[in-house]
């Protein structure tokens, strides 16, 4: 037998010794750890199965409007195939019904999309992943953030996006709400999502300096471009949530 023989002949057992290894360290704890092994041996791998099978399903929905032929003359494209491999990677992980929407919708459009490339699409992806539903949420809302607009959406997430506002008499649970909500803001400004907005001038319309910092007075917040962008290829055209 050749070495490569040998190895792949051997890779299989090493596995098994390790899993092995594991069930026998992880059992002398009584509780946690039967319960971490039937998580690793069980639990875990019927989840990703079903999920990945749910994400075929939305994906399926996604790509039947686009010709068969066209998909499959890309899977000989390797920026391709490494969207999907992406795609499938995060489908794999997620833990919602929406994440798989999102995903699925990335890929398809990026078989629509002449203007963004698959590089660029798995981009998207990857940026996707660096946020999480409930951040999903807040950067959607900011699409129109004026009062009493988007009143279907808003009600939906109305657990989500419900202004805590925080007293001298809250309770912890309500300063920690606060706290969380500040933190989504906050993770998806670093990644530029959001921009600043700043304020101008009622009288000569030019904009208006801190005199403190000499830089320019933020008035807030309002969504980017490359926010935009995210939202259009995860399914939210025009504002619309993904079916």
């Amino acid at each position: 037998m050749s070495e490569d023989g040998r190895a792949n002949a051997l890779a299989p057992n090493s596995a098994d010794y390790v899993a092995s290894a594991a069930k026998a360290v992880l059992g002398v704890v009584p509780f946690a750890g039967s319960l971490l092994v039937e998580l690793a041996g069980t639990v875990i791998p019927n989840q990703r199965i079903d999920r990945i099978a749910r994400f075929a399903a939305e994906l399926e929905q996604r790509l039947a409007n686009i010709e068969r032929e066209v998909i499959r003359t890309h899977l000989s494209n390797e920026d391709f195939t490494d969207l999907m491999e992406e795609g499938l990677r995060q489908a794999s992980r997620s833990t919602s019904d929406d994440r798989r929407k999102h995903i699925a919708s990335v890929i398809a459009n990026s078989l629509k999309s002449e203007d963004i490339s698959f590089v660029e699409s798995k981009h998207l992806l990857r940026l996707l992943d660096e946020i999480n539903d409930i951040e999903v949420i807040w950067l959607r809302s900011s699409l129109d953030p004026t009062i009493g607009s988007d009143k279907d959406f808003r009600a939906r997430h109305r657990g989500v996006l419900a202004p805590v506002g925080v007293s001298m008499g809250s309770s912890q649970a309500e300063i920690d709400k606060e706290t969380l909500q500040d933190s989504y803001k906050e993770h998806l400004r670093q990644l530029g999502l959001p921009r600043e907005r700043y304020r101008t001038d009622s009288r000569t319309k030019m904009p208006e300096f801190d005199q403190s910092t000499g830089g320019l007075k933020v008035a807030g917040y309002e969504i980017s471009p490359l926010g935009r962008l995210l939202l259009r290829q995860v399914g939210f055209a025009d504002g619309v949530e993904p079916g």
